[in-house]
């Protein structure tokens, strides 16, 4: 079989040919050039951050939201173009109910959905799991990020990093559209953080049934954290091909990160107080850390339409992925002086994952109710090769850092130099689903059945030798009603369990059972709301709850609570909330993205009873966000932007002895597109956190309460012009 290598070569080879073709074409009948004027409200027009009500909703396909018992929406890769995001979790920001941590030990974004996270490795592409980067991800290759609130196993099937019961994040490639695309873009990232980015895409052949979509960026240099240095460089294509019954696309893609001191969390240990927050720009790290990320990805997918209303579809992709980094944290133990224990480990992993999909739909009627009926199969392959070694501890400081010597080893596990197999896993599912509708369409059930098998192999980190293995299976039914009583009123309720791979201890030297992995767990979700578009406006408002099974760490003998723990499923945990957003045209030019949720959650069945109804860590009792654009009328291709991030307190412990105050963040910017040379130039200059403030941003952890910075003051510049 061709490597991913030489086929992402093969398809560039494609795709320069069609970029030097095209101009010549257009040198035979080029159109008229167009005045000033329209250049610029076209550019601008384009330009529109967007929010999309919709999107693929799992094995359901592409639906409007309307029509489906489920919260979903999708951001633009105008929003992304013009917010100048390094990251998946910058991205992410403007969803009033997604807030982003990092996860355990390295540069890994996590984010919160109503009080639950959802991890890299569950982060969907094109609607399969496993071929995405599974610690940070460039957003720069993608189209749309589709959030989809609330439990997803029916859905989406098991996540395979053991996440995403609050909901779940699909990336969308990108691909050629039906106007011929070649745009250059330079921008610049304070404090000295450089880069540039090319977009192309072309549609030929016959009825333009063939696209060819190519885009790239590289950007490297300090950011505005001190000595954080970040390097990324990104390359995608796709082929598609649409012709009558026929849909056929091909994408592949390639990520290479580099972080040199990241600023990481800080743990709190049995501190009484929370330390006070460094300046804005502090960077506590040590000189020597560092982490580096490497990704190549891809997928083929197709579709054929074998009769009228009956359609088969199937997927195919693979992701081989490298990590290699040296990362340091510190633990706080005198919160006034700031006086804190480093630590710090090499841990060198590779992954390769293979995900499949294949299924049919058909739409038919039997009397006056029409159904749309949904059979297939996926399956996910993992194969996790990884190593440890922890260092010995040193002596370090929150508010005035040493830089220190990397310190010795202090115990490790695995092979160093060429990584054994530590897990091999595969979780495959049988799904069927049918959506009937009647009375027009203004009622709409979703009834539907997915059987889940999740197979996990672990292995010993000293030797290879297997030391664990499950095999289970699970059924996941899911129950959707939408009724629309009048014309752009939509009213919905679902009930839906999600599905998690058991999580796996973490490797660290107070825990008795490192590594150990825990079987399967499943959760319960019912949720009620209702849509409303009128005009140009969207709005939501959506009432849920969730119960799940939760991991912890608790003392081997509760009668000595600083000696040798254990992590463990033994809790439970209830979340309810209530989500609002909207987003739409308020007036001519003025556009808003906006909404809030409130969260109640709370620790049941704990053991023992110990912090039984006590709020779970790092799940704020609210968000609000308000993301507003204005195109200035008295200045033709001007448009100010304006985005509030706020958050509620968060508990940093499960005895809830200690919390972290709400936290507001106001992000200012602006955009005008000029003309040159009958060609539109967008500048755009943005602002975030404006005021400087200083906050701790999250304080989730998969493992100890641990405390994560906010971003400082940073300053963005681009430029893009199409040709």
């Amino acid at each position: 079989m061709m490597s991913l290598n030489r086929m992402l070569a093969a398809l560039l080879s494609a795709g320069s040919t069609v970029a030097l073709a095209a101009p010549l074409h257009a040198q035979e009948a080029a159109p008229a050039a167009p005045d000033d004027q329209e250049v610029v409200v076209t550019a601008q027009r384009n330009n529109q951050t967007q929010v999309t009500r919709g999107g693929q909703v799992g094995v359901l396909g592409d639906q409007a939201a309307e029509d489906v018992p489920f919260q979903v929406r999708s951001y633009n890769e105008a929003l992304i173009l013009n917010q100048q995001p390094q990251t998946l979790g910058q991205v992410l920001e403007n969803d009033p109910a997604v807030r982003m941590g990092y996860a355990y030990g390295n540069a890994a974004e996590l984010f919160v959905i109503r009080g639950f996270p959802l991890f890299g490795d569950d982060i969907s592409l094109n609607g399969l799991y496993g071929l995405t980067p599974r610690q940070l991800i460039s957003p720069e290759l993608y189209d749309r990020v589709q959030v989809l609130n609330g439990a997803t196993a029916f859905l989406n099937g098991a996540a395979p990093g053991g996440s995403g019961i609050g909901g779940s994040v699909n990336l969308s490639s990108k691909r050629a559209g039906p106007r011929p695309l070649l745009r250059l873009t330079a921008n610049w990232t304070s404090d000295s953080h450089f880069g540039g980015a090319f977009d192309f895409g072309r549609r030929f052949g016959e009825g333009d049934s063939f696209g060819v979509r190519i885009n790239g960026a590289y950007r490297a240099g300090d950011v505005a954290i001190d000595d954080e240095f970040r390097r990324s460089a990104v390359l995608g294509g796709s082929l598609d091909y649409r012709s009558g019954p026929l849909s056929l696309s091909l994408d592949l893609a390639y990520q290479r990160v580099r972080v040199n001191m990241l600023r990481p969390k800080v743990f709190v240990g049995g501190l009484s107080v929370i330390p006070r927050v460094p300046a804005a720009d502090a960077n506590y790290a040590q000189p020597w850390s560092y982490t580096t990320l490497r990704d190549v990805f891809g997928m083929v997918r197709g579709s054929y339409e074998i009769s009228d209303g009956v359609e088969i579809y199937a997927a195919f992709g693979a992701r081989d992925g490298s990590e290699e980094g040296i990362y340091a944290g510190l633990t706080v133990t005198d919160p006034v002086t700031g006086a804190a224990t480093g630590d710090g480990a090499f841990i060198p992993r590779t992954d390769n994952n293979e995900s499949g999909q294949v299924g049919l739909r058909a739409r038919f009627a039997t009397g006056s109710v029409n159904h749309e009926l949904n059979v297939g199969a996926s399956v996910n392959w993992q194969v996790n090769r990884n190593a440890y070694d922890f260092f010995t501890g040193y002596a370090t400081n929150l508010y005035n850092t040493p830089a220190v010597a990397q310190p010795g080893s202090a115990f490790f596990g695995g092979d160093l130099d060429n990584p054994f197999p530590i897990a091999r896993n595969r979780l495959s599912s049988l799904y069927v689903s049918d959506t009937l509708s009647a009375f027009d369409d203004m009622v709409r059930l979703t009834l539907g059945l997915r059987h889940q098998n999740i197979r996990v192999r672990s292995y010993s980190y000293f030797g290879g030798a297997q030391s664990g293995e499950y095999d289970e299976s699970r059924t996941t039914p899911v129950v959707g009603l939408v009724v629309k009583p009048a014309e752009g009123v939509s009213l919905y309720a679902n009930r839906i369990e999600g599905l998690a791979q058991g999580p796996s201890a973490p490797v660290d030297p107070i825990l008795v059972n490192p590594g150990e992995v825990f079987p399967p767990y499943k959760s319960v979700q019912y949720e009620f709301g209702g849509r409303i578009s009128f005009g140009r406006i969207n709005a939501s408002l959506a009432f849920y709850q969730t119960r799940q099974p939760t991991a912890l760490t608790r003392p081997v003998d509760p009668a000595v609570p600083a000696g040798p723990q254990i992590y463990t499923v033994d809790g439970r945990q209830r979340n309810r909330g209530v989500e609002f957003s909207v987003d739409g045209e308020l007036a001519r030019g003025l556009r808003l993205i906006a909404g809030g949720s409130i969260n109640d959650a709370k620790l049941t069945r704990t053991p023992g009873g110990v912090n039984e109804g006590n709020e779970p860590v790092g799940v704020p009792d609210y968000y609000l966000n308000a993301n507003l654009e204005w195109d200035l009328p008295f200045l033709p291709g001007a448009t100010l932007t304006g985005r509030v991030v706020h958050t509620g307190s968060q508990q940093v412990n499960l005895a809830n002895t200690l919390e972290i105050p709400s936290w507001t963040r106001v992000d200012l910017g602006a955009r005008y597109v000029v003309p040159l040379s009958d060609r539109p130039l967008t500048l755009r200059f943005n602002v975030d956190n404006v005021a400087g403030e200083r906050y701790w941003q999250s304080a989730y952890d998969s493992f100890l309460p641990a405390l994560l910075q906010g971003q400082p003051r940073t300053f963005k510049l681009s430029a893009s012009i199409d040709l």
